[in-house]
């Protein structure tokens, strides 16, 4: 008799392990839902880092452009401040010297003539 129990046995966990496997289904469902919510945090994770990424290089770029605006107008400054300094040396000269300057403005004038009657 103790073999048929220990049949009877065996056959009642085969069917609870039948039985696990049609409550193994349920959990195969709660895993593929557990490992969709877990893709939905991931994803949400990525699109987190990846906005702070984009912050972080949107923030980079602004503080390079803004340095490149002002050593832009830096240089335009400088660039005037010469061009002003070259203009005032120039009435200078002409002041100082008038027939030179008006002689060399004549063959400045008549090599540029040459050049252009070639072309």
């Amino acid at each position: 008799m103790s073999r048929m129990g220990d049949t009877s046995n065996a056959l009642d966990q085969g069917n609870a392990g039948q039985g696990g496997q049609g409550g193994g289904g349920g959990s195969v469902k709660e895993k593929v839902s557990q490992v969709g919510e877990n893709i939905r945090d991931m994803g949400s994770q990525v699109r987190e880092a990846a906005t702070q990424k984009y912050e972080q290089v949107r923030d980079a770029a602004g503080q390079r452009y803004d340095q490149l605006r002002d050593q832009a107008q830096d240089y335009y400054q400088q660039g005037r401040e010469r061009a002003v300094e070259w203009e005032q040396s120039l009435e200078q000269y002409i002041h100082e010297k008038p027939l030179q300057a008006v002689l060399i403005a004549a063959g400045v004038g008549v090599v540029l003539g040459l050049l252009w009657k070639r072309s």
